[in-house]
């Protein structure tokens, strides 16, 4: 059985939390919504903190609860496609997040409209991914290393290599009118 607080863990929670943004990120690309996001993010704290006991100290907090997010929203998927139950007040398709006006408008329209068609170009090329090359490019974005996300993603570094390459490449092609 676990404790609230171990003065032990105090570091490690704080550690934890400080990747909470990184975890949102990456939970928002694999469930499409914010909301989910969140939700993702929680669960995969709650089972973090359940599961403390397993982590070793001085190993990559970082990519355990990659690894852990990962697993959540893979055995969320199973449940919910399992489910037979579908519609209700919840499935309203989502409109677009606002967003703060601050630095990123700056008074100028135009910019404003070409930097959203930008960043909805970058997102339909990233979602058209597959899940696993998807998670491999929002990984490296988030400068985990080639052998942190093999560990995130169970599979051989050789593996995370010609996936990350793959997936760069398909980016690559799919973007092909924004590169120089």
């Amino acid at each position: 059985m676990w404790r609230w607080r171990q003065p032990e863990q105090e570091g490690l929670w704080a550690e934890a939390l400080a990747h909470a943004d990184a975890l949102h990120n990456l939970a928002r690309y694999l469930t499409g919504n914010a909301a989910d996001a969140e939700d993702l993010v929680q669960e995969t704290y709650t089972r973090a903190l359940a599961a403390a006991h397993q982590f070793t100290p001085g190993t990559n907090l970082k990519a355990w609860l990659f690894r852990i997010l990962r697993n959540t929203c893979a055995s969320l998927y199973r449940r919910r496609r399992a489910n037979p139950v579908v519609g209700g007040f919840d499935t309203v398709t989502p409109g677009r997040e606002p967003r703060d006006g601050g630095d990123w408008l700056r008074g100028d329209l135009e910019l404003d409209r070409l930097r959203s068609v930008v960043a909805e170009e970058i997102e339909k090329a990233l979602m058209a991914l597959s899940d696993e090359a998807r998670t491999v490019v929002l990984l490296d974005l988030e400068g985990l290393s080639e052998a942190e996300i093999a560990q995130v993603m169970d599979c051989p570094a050789g593996t995370v290599k010609s996936r990350l390459a793959r997936a760069r490449a398909a980016l690559r092609l799919r973007l092909r009118d924004y590169g120089s």
